[in-house]
């Protein structure tokens, strides 16, 4: 077998040979041909230091691939979406999207559910969107949970998935990492506990305290009550240093140098709260009693977001630390508002990535 860099430089001379303007057509920029989507083939076959591999890839269509990539730390294979940049003449950042807290198992994803894809349809970025890790808080679990199983999100996310995109999709190295919800809360503690990885994060309705007691709170309702696991399997009991060890809010001063954006809306109904919205959060049907759920209990839990969002707010305004940050006027915990919050982000996101 050839030495990683010779077949890193072999991959490098493909994307040369292929990227070539052959005329203006569907999902290129100015006609340029990527070579993925053009042979069906990624660039490069990497396997991490611990085994993680790409095991598997299928082209969906002239921009899109599903990829399943093979977590040696959790021994099973996680599906990653990917939207190819809009020219791929030269290597490319990757932008990864973390789902919330149902890590778009339920379905609920930022492909299904926004429009953002296609706000970036025109971006020169790698979109990378894994899915799985419902109510994990995309975090190492200290044990296998009988209901949530094995949870070693941290390592897939900073030491696994990062170099097999950068190998396979021929990327250039700078990163950005975008979250909602619960998966708020994960894009600062993965940036935090693997500095320099994560140039750009956005946070959008997040809670980034887990270890004074509301945060403890938090946590367990979201994983004890709504996604039916044990706490103690993920951080242990209350008394464990993991749960300050795993604070965003703690660490806050390990956010320096960042490029860092924050939104939260404060609960009350919004543009989005309406029957006929297409971005109804909490029900499988579009009608009166899933617009209530989102007004009274996406109400609640936003305004929890939005008081988490200003605490974080003041500590990193202690330490002198800057950020962008976006308190709405209105707004629920659902998929519209994200959205939004998302497409004020993304000048935050694209600094990054130098975009």
């Amino acid at each position: 077998m050839a030495p990683r860099k010779a077949r890193g430089a072999a991959a490098l001379a493909v994307v040369a040979a292929l990227s070539v303007t052959v005329g203006a057509g569907p999902g290129s920029a100015a006609g340029s041909v990527d070579p993925i989507i053009a042979t069906g083939r990624l660039l490069d076959s990497p396997v991490t230091a611990d085994g993680s591999r790409i095991a598997s890839s299928a082209v969906r269509d002239d921009r899109h691939l599903t990829l399943s990539v093979y977590s040696a730390a959790m021994d099973k294979p996680i599906t990653v979406e990917v939207q190819r940049p809009a020219d791929t003449a030269v290597p490319r950042p990757v932008l990864y999207l973390l789902n919330g807290s149902g890590g778009g198992e339920d379905l609920d994803t930022w492909s299904s559910m926004t429009a953002v894809p296609k706000f970036l349809g025109d971006k020169d970025a790698n979109v990378v969107q894994p899915i799985g890790g419902a109510w994990s808080l995309y975090t190492d679990w200290v044990a296998d949970d009988p209901v949530l199983g094995r949870n070693k999100w941290t390592t897939f996310l900073t030491e696994e998935l990062p170099p097999l995109i950068d190998a396979a999709l021929g990327a250039d190295g700078r990163n950005a990492i975008a979250g909602l919800s619960m998966a708020g809360d994960s894009v600062l503690a993965l940036a935090i506990g693997k500095p320099g990885l994560y140039r750009s994060v956005a946070s959008y309705s997040g809670c980034a305290q887990t270890s004074d007691p509301l945060g403890q709170r938090v946590v367990k309702t979201m994983v004890e009550v709504w996604g039916h696991g044990d706490p103690v399997n993920m951080w242990g009991p209350d008394d464990s240093p993991l749960w300050a060890a795993n604070d965003p809010y703690v660490h806050a001063d390990k956010l320096r140098g960042v490029n860092l954006f924050f939104s939260a809306g404060n609960g009350l109904p919004g543009p989005h709260d309406t029957v006929d919205s297409p971005f109804l959060t909490y029900g499988t049907t579009r009608g009166p009693e899933t617009l209530a759920n989102q007004m009274l209990l996406g109400g609640m839990i936003e305004a929890g977001a939005n008081a988490c969002t200003r605490n974080l707010q003041n500590r990193l305004n202690q330490l002198g630390i800057p950020a962008t940050y976006d308190f709405t006027p209105n707004g629920t915990h659902s998929w519209g508002y994200w959205q939004d919050a998302f497409e004020r982000s993304w000048p935050v996101l694209a600094a990054g990535m130098g975009l």
